[in-house]
């Protein structure tokens, strides 16, 4: 063996004990997935926060079968999803408690939203987007998956509902991470709902700022709230073309993942062009590491392959994007697996 093709120890996976039964495993995942979000549709967490419950006075509550739920729970106890105890009844675990509804830091919107056929029917397609390039999800509905929840309301309610609730705790961490001392007015282009702006107001009374998205998605905002009366404005438009200009500093928080390169460049160019002189843009997504460690920016980027014509990226990658928009990396912060923060200025672009 060469000394090129001689594996890095360090990124080397670790040889399983039983390969063929791991393997198996793996094969049934899929099976995880589905268990996972039938028990946040049925509001098994929330059943339990009083106290543990057999697998018939769950069923009770949730209107179900009381076997096949019973089945359900002890498949999804092997993973530490609920327990089941001696005498037949389930608990709540560390695990499970995050798929309550309205606790702090609650996933079940999101859970829920990852079950819906939207995602599901897609994955069954990646064999055909490898072979083509393409996104399983165009194989199934027959257009772009923004053009799809623009033409089912219902639908897009329901994602950006699961989105909302994956953000928050991101969205909290950026607004404490960035130093918006100097800052007076920023553009939270794509921003969706508007959580992150939000939690920016929030923690900084001096700061104003524009939610700019598609109208569909500004109406749903969650800026009307005493607190930020007067600070922030909503408004339409295509992040293609343009956007609100003068602000110091343009907010991109999980859009460019969304998106092939070429698109990513048109947006950040709106942007570079947009802000003024010394204008910065801060680009919120997670980082995809070197070597062959599980990261979720790994899982994500199948995600974006099967829905999504974008793609997770590495940190050159950004960089990579941001030059060819005009735009000069100033520094990159880490906060979380699936969030880093990279800090760049417009150069006249």
């Amino acid at each position: 063996m060469t000394s090129a093709a001689r594996p890095d120890p360090q990124h080397a996976p670790a040889a399983p004990a039983d390969p063929a039964g791991q393997l198996l495993e793996l094969s049934f995942g899929y099976l995880y997935s589905a268990a996972l979000h039938t028990a946040a549709r049925l509001g098994i967490a929330d059943h339990l926060a009083d106290g543990p419950r057999t697998a018939e006075q769950l069923a009770q509550a949730a209107q179900a079968h009381g076997p096949h739920l019973g089945r359900l729970l002890r498949f999804l106890a092997t993973k530490g999803v609920f327990r089941q105890d001696g005498t037949g009844r389930f608990h709540l675990t560390p695990l499970a408690e995050p798929l309550r509804t309205g606790v702090d830091g609650s996933l079940r919107d999101y859970v829920m939203m990852r079950g819906d056929d939207i995602f599901w029917l897609p994955a069954a397609r990646l064999p055909d987007a490898v072979r083509t390039g393409g996104t399983g999800f165009e194989q199934v509905y027959g257009l772009p998956f923004y053009d799809h929840l623009a033409a089912h309301p219902e639908v897009g309610a329901a994602f950006h509902a699961g989105m909302a609730a994956f953000s928050q705790t991101l969205s909290d961490d950026v607004a404490g991470a960035f130093d918006f001392s100097s800052v007076r007015r920023v553009v939270d282009v794509g921003g969706g709902s508007g959580g992150l702006l939000r939690a920016i107001l929030l923690r900084h009374p001096a700061v104003t700022g524009v939610l700019f998205d598609r109208e569909p998605v500004i109406a749903s905002h969650v800026l009307d709230i005493p607190e930020l009366a007067g600070r922030w404005q909503a408004e339409a438009g295509d992040f293609f073309a343009a956007v609100p200009p003068g602000a110091d500093v343009y907010l991109l928080k999980h859009v460019l993942a969304s998106w092939p390169d070429e698109e990513c460049v048109r947006i950040l160019r709106a942007c570079g062009r947009a802000a003024p002189a010394g204008g910065r843009l801060l680009v919120v997504n997670g980082l995809i590491p070197e070597g062959n460690e599980p990261h979720p920016g790994k899982t994500h980027d199948m995600l974006m392959m099967t829905v999504l014509n974008g793609k997770g990226r590495t940190r050159r990658e950004y960089e990579q994007l941001l030059a060819r928009a005009g735009l000069t990396v100033r520094r990159v912060d880490t906060l979380s697996a699936h969030a880093s923060i990279i800090e760049a200025v417009a150069d006249g672009c």
